[in-house]
């Protein structure tokens, strides 16, 4: 049993030293691809141009098959990031009861401060409306008062004018009482001088 785990060990310790000398390996047969592809390139005849200009276009659409597949992708794969981000965000947050408890307090006061801006904001509403109010009801007093003062100059002047015309009626009346009295006088006297 001794055994196992120390053979598991070096197992293990051989794994990474075959990975690194794989990689190795890759990237010297890719490198030396490369080269021999950049050689093969610059021997390339006009015949050869023809037939690149036919795959540039084959290339072309190739290229924007890809692009067509590799958006969509890129927008999961970052949308993902975004939600793994807010999760973790709201995993770090409520993780422990302190952490909790702060987050709560933090609500709270918000909830508090949007509570009393709301309270303000009623408030000053309310003073604004009863000031508009109160200065309607002023104006509205004035001009009662200025119809009631009008009215009330417009019936005196009326009344004035009619006693005045009562006056000169009852006047004229009474000087043609006058004169028909007398009128009266001078006929009676008259005939009673003739009779």
């Amino acid at each position: 049993m001794a055994d196992k785990p120390a053979t598991t060990r070096k197992a293990t310790a051989a794994k990474p030293r075959a990975a690194a000398k794989a990689t190795k390996v890759r990237t010297s047969k890719t490198a030396g691809a490369k080269t021999s592809t950049a050689t093969k390139g610059a021997g390339r005849t006009s015949a050869s141009t023809s037939r690149a200009s036919s795959r540039g276009s084959t290339a072309l659409a190739g290229d924007y098959a890809e692009r067509a597949v590799l958006i969509p992708v890129g927008v999961a794969l970052t949308a993902r990031d975004r939600v793994v981000a807010g999760v973790n965000e709201v995993i770090s947050s409520y993780s422990t009861p302190a952490k909790a408890q702060t987050q709560l307090r933090k609500f709270e006061r918000r909830g508090s401060t949007a509570r009393n801006r709301l309270e303000r904001e009623v408030r000053k509403t309310r003073t604004r409306v009863e000031r508009e109010l109160r200065e309607r009801r002023r104006e509205i007093d004035r001009r009662r008062e200025g119809v009631t003062k009008s009215f009330t100059t417009q019936v005196e002047q009326t009344q004035a004018q009619l006693e005045k015309t009562q006056s000169q009626i009852e006047g004229a009346v009474r000087a043609r009482l006058e004169d028909g009295a007398d009128l009266a006088n001078r006929v009676q006297e008259r005939v009673l001088s003739l009779v």
